[in-house]
């Protein structure tokens, strides 16, 4: 998730991502250097809708419709193995991914208009952002870094609603996931 003011986020926008709390002490320090939305108060998280809706049209009624929709997903394990790249970016890979595809696509299903990113891309991959708008030399030095701490396993149950006021996100709610059986 884009969290920088300064990269044409206003007040009132959100997101909905799962929170990764696993992973902090690994990434913590990287994300407080070299990812702005870490600044911004977001956690290391792995998105799976952004952008989602103005948060002036989140009522109750929007609030029940998100929990409905994600309640009907079970809770899943993730291993984060292995980093990622895209250009400028350095994430963490989490396996399976198939959990994160199948939230995003039910979401997305349900509000058709808020495509993830904006429409940017015909494939999103599921990750967890590390650094991002550095050059390969800072993403290499991360990267060989993180490999040392790797494997990460974590345990997904809900999916949190953020919102952006202009300078922070904040969490609005959190949805809890179907127990798994």
């Amino acid at each position: 998730m884009t969290a920088d003011g300064r990269q044409g986020l206003q007040a009132g926008h959100s997101g909905l991502i799962v929170r990764v709390p696993e992973a902090e002490p690994l990434v913590r320090a990287w994300r407080d250097r070299l990812d702005p939305s870490a600044s911004a108060g977001v956690p290391a998280h792995v998105t799976v809708l952004f952008p989602f809706l103005d948060a002036r049209s989140i009522d109750d009624g929007v609030c029940a419709a998100i929990g409905e929709v994600l309640g009907r997903h079970e809770s899943f394990t993730v291993r984060f193995e292995r980093c990622g790249r895209f250009p400028g970016v350095l994430y963490l890979d989490p396996e399976p991914d198939a959990g994160f595809r199948g939230l995003t696509e039910a979401v997305v299903e349900r509000w058709p208009d808020n495509p993830p990113f904006g429409g940017q891309f015909d494939d999103v991959v599921p990750h967890l952002t590390v650094a991002q708008g550095h050059g390969d030399d800072v993403l290499r030095g991360a990267q060989a870094a993180l490999l040392s701490g790797l494997p990460v396993t974590a345990r997904v149950s809900a999916v949190d609603l953020l919102i952006y006021d202009g300078t922070r996100w904040r969490q609005r709610a959190s949805f809890p996931l179907a127990r798994s059986r």
